[in-house]
């Protein structure tokens, strides 16, 4: 199909991407990557009447380490996330799961900030990245805000940016020492997350210290298998204990029932990838 009418804006710095989606209002929207907005628009679910390109602007891309915490702009593409030696030494887990995002094409194109803005609960980043308790900056034009991850996700394809905010990067904490693992399963090759399992642990010894564990496809937004968590803290790593604590993933949960299987499908299978995702995580 062919995109509704719409004017278009391609700004070359962030403060004159901020002013052009002020002086828009709610009609605007930005484009990042394009590997999600532009189906919708195809589809006509949207029909904003200007985009703002943001592909121009260089502030935008990167990955840099600042004392405790990593900070990837916002248009950084998959394929950079996957590939970035900070990323794969500080945080492991989202360079995993950026790997199973669609295919290379996408990979190529698709943006981190792009994906979490988006908003998507079948997506795979978003759940990781509130696994990894991460922080979102937006500039708007009362200046930057900082969203943790657990307020930045709000309903299905919702987020708490504002209209005229523009997410400029995203902040994650350096977990040195935790292993991590990402665990989904699909239908078919390259396919949405029918469920997915982002699991961090940390091991003191023969126990698990803590682990945090995101869960992709189980409700209207990313989730946190906060029971989990809380039956692993100080467990032993084993298969059973493990198990007994998985059984608790879907506790709160309300998952979607649709043509990929029923929402008592979705809680089972929860269960079985929360377990093999923190056992591989702890290495066991």
């Amino acid at each position: 199909m062919i995109p509704a009418a719409f004017d278009y804006a391609r700004p070359e710095t962030v403060d004159e991407a901020v002013h052009t989606l002020a002086d828009a209002g709610p009609e605007a929207k930005v484009l990042a990557g394009g590997q999600s907005l532009l189906p919708i628009l195809r589809l006509r679910l949207s029909f904003p009447e200007l985009l703002v390109d943001v592909g121009r602007i260089e502030q935008l891309r990167g990955v840099r380490q600042e004392d405790t915490k990593l900070v990837i702009g916002a248009m950084t593409t998959h394929h950079d996330v996957i590939h970035d030696p900070l990323v794969r030494a500080h945080a492991g887990l989202l360079a995993q799961a950026a790997a199973t995002v669609a295919d290379p094409a996408v990979r190529h194109r698709g943006t981190l900030g792009g994906s979490l803005a988006h908003a998507d609960p079948a997506g795979d980043l978003p759940a990781v990245c509130l696994a990894l308790d991460a922080t979102m900056v937006a500039l708007g034009p009362q200046g930057y805000r900082t969203i943790p991850a657990a307020e930045f996700f709000v309903d299905y394809l919702q987020s708490s940016l504002r209209p005229d905010e523009l997410l400029t990067e995203i902040q994650l904490p350096v977990l040195d020492g935790w292993g991590f693992h990402y665990e989904k399963f699909n239908r078919v090759a390259q396919a949405w997350a029918v469920v997915g399992v982002a699991a961090a642990v940390r091991r003191d010894g023969d126990r698990i210290a803590e682990a945090r564990i995101g869960l992709v496809n189980m409700g209207a937004r990313p989730l946190r298998a906060h029971l989990t968590e809380t039956a692993l803290a100080g467990a032993d790593p084993s298969p059973e204990a493990v198990g007994r604590a998985a059984t608790m993933a879907a506790e709160g949960a309300h998952p979607p029932t649709d043509l990929s299987g029923s929402a008592e499908y979705r809680e089972h299978l929860a269960r079985v990838l929360t377990g093999r995702a923190v056992l591989a995580a702890a290495g066991t």
